[in-house]
């Protein structure tokens, strides 16, 4: 628990005003009890009231959202766009769509989005956005009609200079392209509000990979850093089979892993001779099947129903890359217990506090979510950059961009645990090394009266 009186208060004060919002929270606490070495050791935060500020969104909209579906029935849905923090430059962050989207996750995801936004060492400050709005089931067209809706008030709001969107669960190309097309519509201007975009109307090469190949590249650097290893020869479990997992998987296999297990709501597959990607590819992006018909056309692979017992197979490697909370407490002590060296998080806090406490008490490296998962986020602000340029890099040029940051992010994170007195703790080491970033210019940049 807390060691410092000021930032146990600051988290007391954000519990009270925030009750029942636990996703949020449960970060909240996680980076004020990180932050502890640098409140003690640096006075002028408390002077100034830094936590007290970065915990408070500088601006939360919420808003109804109303369409009409194909049986011409009107349906009624809930928006949000919470703008946490621009201190380092316009507020960035995905738009969810799923029918778990509240307040307290838009929240969680954007106080996250602060840091890992600063980790990638580009000028975008935190944000996120979403819909309890289920696109699953819904034809293109009550997709477009929704995605219409929805940007008709989010268009008041943003701006490329002001807060710049991206996709992120729910929201893919499809989404992205519906909303920018309202965006341009409403505004009568062609400009970077939206990163995502299809290539044909300034999108990004290697986008599409950017957060698994980014997962893959952290990890990689993490194994030789502190293992002097690599994912070479070792046996890797991936959750999910998303956009994150599918590029996981596919760098993993590239780096000399195999893959043998990946899962969707559903259940998991195990394939003892690795991960045949191109038929999961065919099942999740073309045919959008469930992952359970992958075993009708791979020999010898299983499929089990439930999510949780995935993490009960044997593996060096393990990329949490479905949804929060996902691992636990005894999933973690499952992986210990089969010898896992390592586990690193493709999606947004998909550990529990219990979990994390577990492997890195038994001495596993664990890279955290905004540390491991900022690769979409990078390219999205190379994305940015790219738009205002009006010119695109190829393919290698933002790969290599991106390998080059998320290197950058490991070696960040992990001298700023040295430097704090947390050696190898890479969770405070990333809480540490994005805050130091956005206080220091939100102490440049003086209180607003």
């Amino acid at each position: 628990m807390f060691k410092t009186e000021y930032a146990k208060k600051v988290y007391e004060a954000t519990e009270a005003k925030n009750a029942g919002q636990d996703e949020y929270l449960q970060a909240v606490k996680e980076v004020l009890l990180s932050l502890e070495p640098v409140v003690e050791q640096n006075p002028v935060l408390q002077k100034k009231g830094i936590l007290e500020r970065i915990v408070e969104p500088e601006r939360q909209l919420m808003f109804r959202v109303t369409w009409v579906d194909d049986n011409g029935n009107v349906q009624v849905n809930r928006g949000y766009r919470i703008q946490f923090n621009s201190a380092i430059g316009p507020y960035k962050g995905g738009i969810r769509f799923h029918p778990s989207v509240n307040i307290s996750v838009i929240k969680f995801l954007g106080f996250e989005q602060i840091f890992k936004n600063s980790l990638t060492g580009l000028a975008m400050g935190g944000g996120k956005g979403g819909s309890d709005f289920d696109p699953k089931g819904k034809s293109d067209e009550e997709i477009m009609r929704f995605c219409q809706a929805f940007m008709t008030e989010l268009a008041k709001h943003i701006g490329s200079d002001t807060d710049v969107p991206a996709g992120d669960i729910g929201v893919g190309g499809r989404e992205i392209g519906y909303l920018f097309g309202q965006y341009k519509r409403l505004q009568n201007v062609f400009t970077g509000v939206l990163t995502g975009k299809g290539l044909d109307f300034g999108g990004s090469l290697a986008r599409t990979e950017a957060t698994g190949y980014g997962l893959c590249y952290l990890t990689e650097e993490m194994l030789n850093c502190m293992k002097n290893d690599s994912f070479k020869g070792k046996t890797v479990v991936i959750s999910g089979s998303g956009n994150v997992a599918i590029y996981a998987c596919q760098k993993a296999t590239q780096l000399g892993g195999k893959v043998v297990a990946m899962s969707d709501s559903n259940g998991y597959i195990y394939d003892p001779n690795g991960i045949n990607l191109d038929v999961v590819k065919q099942l999740k992006e073309v045919e959008r099947a469930r992952i359970c018909e992958y075993v009708n056309r791979v020999e010898g692979a299983e499929y089990h129903e439930g999510c949780r017992n995935i993490w009960g197979i044997k593996c060096d490697v393990a990329l949490p890359c479905a949804t929060q909370n996902e691992l636990d407490g005894d999933a973690a002590k499952k992986l210990i217990a089969n010898g896992v060296i390592a586990v690193a998080e493709g999606a947004n806090m998909p550990s529990t506090p219990e979990a994390v406490e577990a492997l890195q008490a038994a001495g596993v490296l664990f890279a955290p979510a905004k540390a491991a998962n900022a690769g979409g986020v990078a390219v999205s602000g190379l994305e940015m950059s790219q738009n205002s340029m009006r010119y695109d890099w190829t393919f290698e040029e933002v790969d290599g961009k991106l390998q080059g940051i998320m290197k950058n992010i490991f070696h960040n994170i992990y001298d700023a645990a040295e430097k704090y007195g947390v050696a190898g703790d890479l969770v405070a080491g990333a809480n540490i090394a994005g805050f130091e970033k956005v206080s220091n210019a939100m102490l440049a940049e003086g209180i607003i009266y």
